[in-house]
């Protein structure tokens, strides 16, 4: 089982940026995708963001140009970098790995755009 803590989120008004991580407690060298997810009140859970082990990316058309995924495989993390912030990208931002049959979830980081 591999443990993911999330951190970074905060209150930021529109336009700001935010950089939100998430830290796994074993190698993620192997996984095959690491994603963010986000929940807004009211709202099903979205994925807004994927980078798989080769360094691909794929994002929500929501926020594509606005936000980048990486990944620090030296350092066991996955980062979210968002800029150009919206009131809309409100919610609890979620990192999750995928591989084979390997799931795990972080408990989450609450992001909140507001003037």
């Amino acid at each position: 089982q591999v443990q993911l803590v999330e951190s970074g989120g905060g209150t930021v008004q529109p336009g700001g940026s935010l950089r939100l991580s998430c830290a796994a407690s074993r190698s993620i060298f192997n996984i095959n995708f690491m994603h963010w997810h986000r929940q807004a009140p009211g709202k099903e859970r979205e994925l807004v963001a994927t980078i798989t082990d080769f360094g691909i990316t794929n994002y929500a058309d929501s926020v594509k140009g606005r936000f980048t995924i990486s990944r620090d495989n030296a350092k066991n993390t996955v980062y979210l970098q968002m800029n150009s912030l919206k009131p809309e990208d409100t919610a609890v931002y979620y990192c999750n790995l995928e591989s084979g049959i390997l799931r795990s979830w972080g408990q989450g980081t609450q992001v909140t755009v507001s003037s």
